[in-house]
């Protein structure tokens, strides 16, 4: 278990934002607004980022955990006078119970010291700096607090102490006596809207009840299956990673952090993608209840609304902006000087085949709770499911959002025969006779096109694209799709090539040449073995996987299989609907139940 660098932080969050906490209790990033606005604290890309620091002044030691059932962090810091805790939260709006936790949150971050033993020499050191670390601002008393304003973006703290500023910087020096509690609580507000009443009275009280809204939501949640502890952390991830006024999930909760230490593949994943909307609803389904899948799905019929022709965009933010337009941040050195650091994505301008598919899959799963489908709803998967008829013979930019040419990429041709699958399975509902008839020659002459050019005899497998000989995981697909069983003979090949060279210990990596393995292609790999029937080495795979999360339970994006060092954006809902959906195939194994795989 790597608890230092990038898995070193914690996540707090709130519905609308995140906060990464270290182990020296130093919140390291925060873009108060919302997830893709400018950060407050952006230390994690910069060490002139901004940060906010409180720590005991000597050496010390940590331990740390979430108050169960919660995004609540508290650490302990244990020194050679005594010990010393810190909790640290994201507040919720007073009140907010079950599903609807985050749809009003405050902007408010909430941090407790509490002493435990001894006397504990602590320091504090808050360094706002705004957009990006592009600027800072002033630091000015008013009415007690000390206030920071920088164009739209204001901050204001509530501390128990005097305070010391120098211009755009303020610190503390402060002892912490056994029972003593000092709370410290930073509110972000739009500069130009009037100040609301500070609603979070003390801290301390105000995270009590954070704790309280959290529970309320994780207690509809009653996971019974495998790895039931590490699929509610995960279920808790993804709770944190939800945008609740629009119900969109986005990918990480950061951007720019290295596939590569060094490398230049940073991207911004601040950002809901349809392409992740199957996997995500399933994910929500299996370890939480329908409430959020709904929720979900509502928001991508939204988002994408009438198609009239044109590709479907397959990213958007998270209240349904499309246009995504990607652009460098020159004052940030990034994440262990891995330049550049951006803001945007330029994926949103790509063509990814496979996203009609994800749409009319997640319909289809939620199906008892679309009928009778809405006449918007209707004409949307009608729609979907021909573009996947007129578009599926042509290349695209695949589902890693490759940059430099279009493909025929495999998972973008099983993407469009789920389309298709799935939309035949609705049946009547969504189309007349004629409309099935042209969607059925579709399906058929795409899995006979699948099988065929899909198929490499010279590598011996599926490879990633027709006529390629690159292995690639993402045909680890075919039969979590329902496409081919596990245990057809060129499936198994497959499979089992795909271990040899791009695995190890499980840690699969996307292609060969890849730097480092990829989170969710590792558990993907765990589901593939279990549908060829070979469980206990599938359950062993998943747990040598789950345990490159860090000490909170945590996955980024990429791992390096031979250091353990977490790599990429973080945390990764790709990775932790990867260990959900990975953990129900494995109770289903079990149990009998559905397996999450082929529609069910």
């Amino acid at each position: 278990m790597v608890t230092g660098g990038l898995a070193g932080h914690g996540l707090l969050a709130d519905g609308r934002s995140a906060a990464l906490v270290d182990l020296a209790g130093s919140v390291n990033w925060w873009c108060p607004e919302r997830f893709d606005a400018p950060s407050v604290f952006c230390r994690l890309l910069d060490a002139s980022g901004g940060h906010w620091w409180i720590r005991p002044s000597g050496h010390f030691e940590v331990h740390r955990d979430y108050l169960p059932d919660t995004l609540v962090l508290r650490t302990v810091f244990r020194t050679e006078d005594g010990e010393v805790s810190v909790t640290d939260g994201l507040v919720l709006a007073g009140g907010a119970r079950g599903h609807d936790i985050g749809l009003r949150s405050p902007g408010i971050l909430a941090r407790v010291v509490e002493g435990v033993s001894g006397t504990v020499p602590m320091e504090m050191s808050y360094c706002p700096r705004f957009e990006y670390g592009r600027r800072s601002a002033y630091l000015v008393w008013r009415d007690g607090k000390l206030v920071a304003t920088s164009g739209p973006t204001t901050v204001t703290m509530t501390a128990p102490m005097p305070l010391t500023c120098d211009g755009s910087e303020a610190s503390a020096r402060f002892v912490v006596g056994p029972g003593q509690r000092e709370t410290f609580v930073l509110a972000y507000r739009p500069t130009y809207h009037e100040p609301e009443p500070d609603p979070t009275g003390d801290g301390g009280d105000a995270l009590a009840d954070t704790v309280a809204g959290w529970r309320s939501w994780a207690a509809h949640h009653d996971y019974q299956g495998h790895a039931p502890e590490q699929v509610r952390r995960s279920a808790l991830v993804l709770q944190g990673l939800t945008y609740a006024p629009s119900g969109a999930v986005v990918a990480a909760a950061t951007t720019s952090l290295p596939e590569e230490l060094g490398g230049d593949r940073n991207y911004d994943y601040r950002y809901a993608w349809l392409r992740d909307f199957s996997l995500t609803l399933r994910a929500l389904w299996v370890a939480a209840c329908p409430t959020e899948a709904s929720r979900l799905f509502g928001w991508v019929a939204s988002a994408v609304g009438r198609i009239d022709g044109q590709p479907v965009p397959i990213m958007f933010g998270v209240e349904g902006e499309r246009d995504l337009t990607e652009r460098r941040i020159e004052t940030l050195r990034g994440y262990a000087d891995s330049s550049p650091v951006w803001v945007g994505n330029e994926a949103w301008r790509q063509r990814q085949l496979d996203v009609p598919g994800e749409v009319i899959d997640a319909a289809w799963r939620l199906r008892d709770y679309l009928d009778p489908l809405t006449p918007e709803i209707r004409d949307l998967l009608r729609s979907l499911a021909d573009q996947a008829v007129a578009s599926w013979r042509e290349p695209d930019a695949g589902m890693w959002e490759a940059r430099d040419a279009q493909r025929h990429y495999l998972s973008s041709k099983l993407g469009c025969w789920v389309a298709l699958d799935r939309a035949l399975w609705f049946g009547g509902r969504l189309g007349d006779g004629e409309d099935l008839a042209r969607w059925s020659a579709a399906r058929d002459e795409a899995r006979e096109t699948i099988l065929r050019e899909g198929w490499n005899p010279r590598v011996g497998a599926y490879t990633g694209a027709f006529g390629s000989d690159r292995l690639d995981a993402s045909v680890l697909l075919m039969p979590i799709a329902g496409f081919v069983p596990a245990t057809d003979d060129r499936m198994r090949a497959t499979i089992r090539l795909i271990e040899e060279r791009l695995s190890r210990g499980g840690l699969v990596r996307r292609w060969e040449g890849d730097p480092a393995a990829f989170t969710l292609c590792s558990f993907w790999l765990v589901r593939c073995l279990v549908l060829a029937g070979e469980r206990d080495r599938a359950a062993a795979m998943f747990d040598n996987v789950a345990s490159v999360a860090n000490d909170l339970g945590l996955l980024a994006e990429q791992v390096d299989p031979y250091t353990g060092e977490q790599l990429g954006n973080f945390p990764q809902a790709f990775s932790h609907i990867g260990l959900i959906s990975a953990a129900w195939e494995l109770t289903a194994a079990s149990t009998g139940a559905a397996s999450t795989g082929g529609g069910n």
